[in-house]
């Protein structure tokens, strides 16, 4: 669907491993004093003095994770450091360095790899991010990535899933769904497009939609306006496999229960307007859809008047004894048990 057939084509072997990783990572300077060293030697260096070190990974996989038709190279490089960004967010932490492994077969000429890296490079730009490491291989079966993110934090400053309790508020950034309809809609115009490959698609009522699902945001953001409003959540978890799961998380590890009402769940126009149109309910979108890497959180009541006013959050329920269950309270005051109904990567979906 996006391919571009007058591209000119470099084969990676020319370079070779060492060559290629020199190649790709040339533009990639040093932005953090905690880097000593970087890519370039055995391993990376990082002084982080007397805070803790974050660390989390995440492995994304062509025909998995991702589909090519659509999803072009350089904002599935971006979206790729999103992903990782998001899990040191969700743990109040500041990111600072990323390792990315890539494996890919002989139909990606070094120009495709180039564009990945480009992707790669503005989000470490964008988010103060070095990229201190990694390795190439290659595959028999397409592009596989896997990045690791590196943060730190002060001891006091950790917010985990285990530690939320009755009575605190339940508090989401952004709005919810858009990632998954955006999704479905470049699902739509994919098989258009395999019927008549002249057909130029109109996404312009979708553009929202869209760019939620190509290039998330992780939202580092949400964690300096809570320090800045000197609120710190009582936990906190990133809404990648879909809301409903992420609560559960919670409740689940923090042994609570919850009451999430369906009239609070924050959703932008294009995702009630195309939930119409694909005749889906956006509650279920909402609790189900995945990816939208906003931040789900917990807060005492005692903050919520530094956070009442803010419009980047929205309270959308309390949390309960764990007797009382997790349950999602219907607009017509109906309270029905909340189900994990998100994306199961296990699975062998596309």
């Amino acid at each position: 669907m996006i391919e571009d057939k007058n591209q000119s084509r470099t084969s990676i072997s020319e370079l070779g491993e060492f060559g290629l990783i020199k190649h790709l990572t040339q533009n990639f300077k040093i932005q953090q004093k905690s880097t000593l060293i970087g890519v370039g030697d055995d391993a990376a260096v990082i002084d982080f003095n007397d805070k803790k070190a974050l660390v989390t990974t995440d492995l994304l996989i062509e025909g998995v994770h991702f589909d090519l038709s659509y999803m072009p190279l350089k904002h599935l490089g971006y979206k790729a450091v999103m992903v990782n960004l998001s899990d040191v967010y969700a743990m109040n932490g500041t990111a600072s360095q990323i390792t990315v492994s890539i494996a890919v077969s002989n139909r990606f000429p070094l120009e495709a790899v180039e564009e990945l890296y480009e992707g790669i490079y503005l989000a470490c730009n964008g988010y103060n991010i070095d990229l201190v490491g990694g390795d190439t291989t290659s595959s028999v079966t397409g592009l596989v990535i896997s990045i690791t993110a590196i943060g730190e934090i002060n001891n006091d400053d950790v917010v985990k899933r285990n530690t939320a309790k009755p009575n605190d508020l339940l508090v989401v950034s952004g709005d919810l769904g858009a990632a998954y309809l955006g999704l479905q809609v470049l699902e739509r115009e994919k098989k258009v497009f395999e019927v008549n490959p002249n057909s130029q698609p109109d996404l312009t009522n979708y553009s929202y939609l869209i760019e939620r699902q190509l290039k998330p945001e992780a939202r580092k953001d949400i964690v300096k306006l809570l320090k800045d409003l000197d609120v710190k959540p009582t936990s906190m978890i990133d809404i990648s496999d879909g809301l409903s799961s992420e609560i559960l998380h919670i409740c689940s590890q923090s042994k609570v229960g919850c009451d999430l009402y369906e009239e609070k769940i924050p959703l932008d126009p294009q995702v009630i307007s195309t939930c119409e149109e694909f005749e889906l309910n956006s509650t279920t979108i909402a609790l189900s859809g995945g990816e939208d890497y906003e931040l789900l959180f917990t807060i005492s009541q005692e903050d919520f008047p530094k956070i009442k006013a803010n419009p980047h959050l929205t309270v959308i329920g309390h949390i309960t004894d764990e007797s009382f269950g997790a349950n999602l309270v219907t607009r017509a005051g109906q309270k029905i048990e909340l189900t994990a109904q998100g994306w199961n990567p296990l699975k062998n979906e596309s």
